[in-house]
């Protein structure tokens, strides 16, 4: 039994909570030699109803099953210990390797192109989605409260591409209903807020922000060189680079650090850098040391308004002149369980027996039967805890007319045949999936890396606090998470978010690991990043998140022992797609990119996933998804997708 220390018991932590700790991180952390047998149970689960594992709590995301098979792959050790696969007899036209949002689009396309075609979808988890995580809680009130555990919005649909536009469509999702179930009036009154940490500012202050940083930034613990800096820089910027020309000015912000801007280039306090440091990583997956200044500004990062630098660009400005304007729409296309709901209405089309329903509001309200998603004999099947191991061609590539696809279950290995196979998992997996691809696709699949993270919903009794505090959430600069912020006030049909400050409601806390080491690269900091997540209980995380709370709220009577009902994190080690960055992707924006080289077809299996679009975003996996259809089927067969990553995009058809 766990011995609770004083401060512990205040913050709640020997409270009755589901915890799952067991190989938290241990097994991640020895990668493939956990892999001794392929068991894909893994630790105990919380307590959920059976088979549905979105009520299941404590730490979710990548299970450690299948990252222990993923990682005996990449280590070589797995096919020294594998017995020998065992075929099923059973013959597809088409199986899909991952069950995300980019696998069940390229299921949908492919079955609309081929209307009686048999289809397969394995999945490596014990859910469907990818990052696209469904979170359910049962508050003490007895409402479920619905949050999501990764892919968060339908963002910008203004850069949705025509396919993508109406895919949604046709599998149901209106977006401009959004309108109607977000309620953009809901804590009008609230303001954001900053938590300063006594270990680097001195004391713990929670400051309210105002209309200008004159309003509030002489009430935060920072230098008063600091406090004068931070106003300048947001209420009245300068130009800072007096003299350069508007090209001159791209090129030196696109080769420095938002970090050496602020203090080199503006001669701004250092404390600006700590302030700001989280500011880039939730878009780019690194801090601001490692972001440029030119992507900090489309990050809309302040410091830019006085350097006429004509309009604000998405990413970046290359020769070619590529712009788009960064988010023109507002940000409320959003499920309560964020894309895991366009995840959900995928599964409603292809395999309706498993979602009753016809509604956006179905898709919240309706819980899906997990059993019927692997119904023998349906015309589409959706097999989870099936990680895939192997795929390879019944002969020469050019000429084979099947693909024997291995899957683990449980202790055994099992086959399906294949006339075509879509590989909708991530780029670095591949090359450990097949041997028959060449050297210059393997090295574009592994420029590919992911950003890892975690998402966390904490499930609060009520929200007094806040409404006492007058705030709707906090940036926290110096902790463990980088923020915590109540859930997106959405309600659909029969599920309404909270209306009165007695409410109970979901906070969503993130975190991304990064190293603060300028001198590392987006893809090194992300390496970096997955080794030390593997060193991070869930225990360690349930404590941080309490401990945060208690320091802002607490002088509002928030007390973390009391107030916490549940807690889910998600743990995404490979988390979002990479987006390409100056100054460590010289070929970025011209090109030639290595996503070119990386998703190619060969024989009879095509590559559908963000990744492929070095963009991670939902409408990009649906982009890549009729893109690796169209490469299966023939040039015409899907058009409208776009191939470009980013919302300046070139059109297919």
């Amino acid at each position: 039994m766990t011995e609770w220390s004083a401060r512990d018991r205040a913050l709640g932590m020997d409270r009755p909570i589901s915890r799952r700790d067991f190989l938290n991180g241990v097994a991640l952390a020895v990668g493939g030699s956990a892999a001794l047998h392929l068991g894909l149970g893994g630790p105990a689960q919380a307590a959920a109803p059976a088979g549905y594992p979105p009520k299941l709590g404590g730490l979710r995301g990548h299970s450690e099953g299948a990252m222990n098979i993923a990682h005996a792959l990449r280590d070589g050790s797995f096919w020294q210990k594998a017995p020998a696969p065992e075929a099923t007899g059973e013959s597809y036209d088409l199986v899909v390797v991952g069950g995300g949002i980019s696998g069940l689009a390229a299921a949908w396309f492919f079955r609309q192109q081929r209307p009686d075609a048999k289809i397969l979808i394995l999945e490596n988890n014990d859910d469907f989605g990818g990052h696209a995580r469904r979170n359910e809680f049962t508050a003490s009130n007895g409402r479920t409260i619905i949050g999501y555990g990764g892919s968060q919005s339908l963002q910008t649909p203004s850069y949705f591409s025509p396919l993508v536009s109406q895919t949604l469509r046709d599998i149901g999702i209106e977006v401009e209903r959004f309108e109607e179930f977000y309620d953009d009036e809901w804590g009008s009154e609230l303001e954001e807020a900053v938590l300063f940490r006594k270990e680097a500012f001195g004391a713990d202050v929670l400051v309210k922000m105002g209309e200008t940083a004159a309003d509030w930034v002489p009430n935060t613990p920072l230098s008063d060189k600091a406090k004068a800096d931070l106003i300048e820089l947001i209420d009245a910027p300068r130009d800072y680079l007096p003299g350069k020309s508007r090209e001159e000015k791209f090129e030196i912000l696109s080769q420095t650090t938002y970090a050496d801007f602020l203090t080199t280039i503006c001669g701004y306090d250092s404390q600006l850098v700590t302030y700001f440091q989280h500011s880039t990583e939730e878009y780019f997956g690194v801090g601001i040391d490692a972001t440029t200044a030119l992507d900090a500004w489309g990050n809309w990062n302040p410091g830019f308004d006085g350097m006429d630098l004509g309009e604000l660009p998405y990413k970046t400005m290359s020769p070619s002149g590529r712009l788009a304007l960064t988010d023109p729409d507002d940000y409320i296309y959003h499920f309560p369980d964020g894309n895991a709901s366009v995840a959900r209405s995928f599964v409603r089309a292809l395999i309706p027996e498993a979602l009753p329903g016809s509604s956006m509001e179905d898709l919240v309200t309706n819980p899906v039967d997990y059993g019927k998603l692997d119904g023998e004999g349906r015309p589409v099947r959706l097999r989870l805890n099936a990680s895939v191991v192997r795929v390879k061609h019944d002969g020469p590539v050019e000429s084979a007319s099947t693909v024997t696809v291995t899957y683990t279950n449980g202790e055994t290995l099992k086959t399906v045949s294949a006339g075509q196979v879509v590989l909708a998992c991530w780029h670095r997996v591949i090359p450990y999936l097949t041997d028959e691809l060449g050297e210059a696709q393997v090295e574009a699949l592994n420029d590919q890396h992911k950003v890892p993270l975690i998402y966390t919903n904490v499930l609060l009794r009520n929200w007094e606090a806040f409404e006492k505090l007058g705030v709707s959430g906090f940036e926290d600069l110096t902790g463990f998470w980088g923020a915590a912020v109540i859930d997106f006030p959405v309600s659909m049909g029969e599920y309404r978010f909270a209306e009165t400050p007695a409410d109970p409601v979901l906070l969503h806390l993130w975190k991304i690991p990064t190293t603060r080491d300028p001198k590392m690269s987006a893809r090194e900091q992300a390496a970096a990043g997955r080794l030390a997540l593997t060193t991070i209980s869930f225990e360690d995380m349930e404590r941080e998140a309490r401990d945060m709370l208690a320091r802002a709220l607490g002088p509002a009577g928030f007390d973390p022992a009391r107030d916490i009902e549940a807690i889910t994190c998600n743990r995404w080690s490979h988390g979002y797609a990479v987006e390409y960055m100056r100054p460590w992707d010289a070929y970025w924006p011209d090109g030639p990119l290595p996503i070119e080289t990386s998703r190619k077809p060969w024989g009879r299996i095509a590559i559908a996933n963000s990744d492929a679009g070095a963009y991670a975003y939902a409408h990009s996996a649906i982009d890549q998804a009729g893109r690796a259809v169209n490469d299966l089927l023939g040039s015409n067969a899907i058009t409208g997708y776009a191939t470009f990553p980013g919302p300046d995009i070139e059109v297919a058809g």
